[in-house]
């Protein structure tokens, strides 16, 4: 079995005619850092617990590492590493028992249980720990013993769904360098939905984004910003009366302009060639901005442009 995931015309209908994912298709080579992202609600994680065979699709075609979901789901699940949002750890166990435990599940002897346990300890950085109940390990701690459960059996494709949800800056970096890691040097495939489009942005090789259980937007997160061709201009004044006013000077200048409280922002398709004109016009109205930045389109800007432009159609 490889590391390939292949979803053809994918769906997902429950009872009432509630259409959780139409049509989707996707492919993941071998090896590859995939993001899946969408809003609350869209089909993100539904999708996750179909190719994971937690949920049965309706209809299409899954095949993971070449096996046929709906057909081999056994064959699957021994080489697929699954970390849900919600992690399901027992409070009462202690973290080297749970991964001894998981290593047992998968047909280690006890010595290679507990040699599985303490590398993965070591790996997770959980040694301290080891020997503690899990219901006094912080959230990060629990996230981390997640991902060693999850790596136990040393699975080729590895499914995250909003891994770092809720952690601090300093959990979130531990938690990612490994999972880097996994994915640069062992070749592990990495099926990632995070509501953090930062990481998508800095993490992933290629991008789908799903909305109302449709698929908007594919690619990697620079030929998704390109699509966008423009540059957003953000000026921030000193005071909102002054931001207000600005806009109304600027109101021609760009193709877009959005302002909050003291910024303004304008959206156009060359920043740079505009701004000489930008700052004349504001000069001549004596208005002096507290700072100027011209900056390319963001993942966050492709997101909310893809995501409206589809409500957009639906309600035209």
């Amino acid at each position: 079995m490889d590391g390939s995931i292949l979803v053809h015309d994918l769906v997902k209908t429950y009872k009432g005619d509630v259409k959780a994912v139409q049509g989707v298709s996707f492919e993941v080579g071998e090896g590859e850092f995939f993001a899946f992202l969408g809003p609350n609600g869209a089909g993100k994680s539904t999708t996750v617990q179909i190719l994971t065979t937690l949920v049965k699709p309706t209809s299409g075609t899954i095949q993971i590492g070449g096996v046929n979901v709906s057909e081999q789901p056994e064959n699957v699940r021994w080489n697929i590493g699954v970390a849900l949002q919600e992690t399901g750890i027992d409070p009462v166990l202690k973290g080297r028992e749970l991964i001894e435990m998981q290593a047992r599940l998968f047909g280690f002897t006890k010595k290679e249980a507990k040699e599985r346990a303490a590398e993965l300890l070591t790996l997770v950085d959980l040694n301290d720990a080891a020997d503690r109940p899990c219901g006094k390990y912080s959230g990060g701690m629990r996230r981390r013993l997640d991902l060693a459960l999850t790596l136990v059996h040393k699975p080729k494709i590895l499914f995250l769904d909003e891994p770092t949800t809720g952690l601090d800056p300093s959990n979130r970096k531990a938690i990612w360098k490994e999972i880097k890691r996994l994915n640069k040097e062992e070749g592990t495939t990495i099926f990632l939905t995070t509501q953090y489009l930062e990481e998508a942005d800095q993490l992933a090789d290629r991008i789908s984004i799903i909305n109302e259980g449709k698929i908007v937007a594919s690619g990697s997160a620079e030929e998704l910003k390109r699509t966008l061709g423009f540059d957003a201009i953000q000026l921030v004044f000193h005071e909102p009366e002054e931001a207000e006013r600005a806009s109304e000077v600027l109101r021609d200048i760009g193709e877009n302009m959005e302002r909050s409280r003291e910024e303004v922002t304008v959206y156009t398709e060359n920043g740079t060639q505009i701004l000489s004109e930008l700052v004349r016009m504001l000069d001549e109205h004596h208005l002096i901005p507290k700072t100027l930045n011209v900056m390319p389109p963001s993942l966050d800007d492709v997101f909310i442009n893809v995501t409206n432009e589809q409500k957009e159609k639906e309600r035209a």
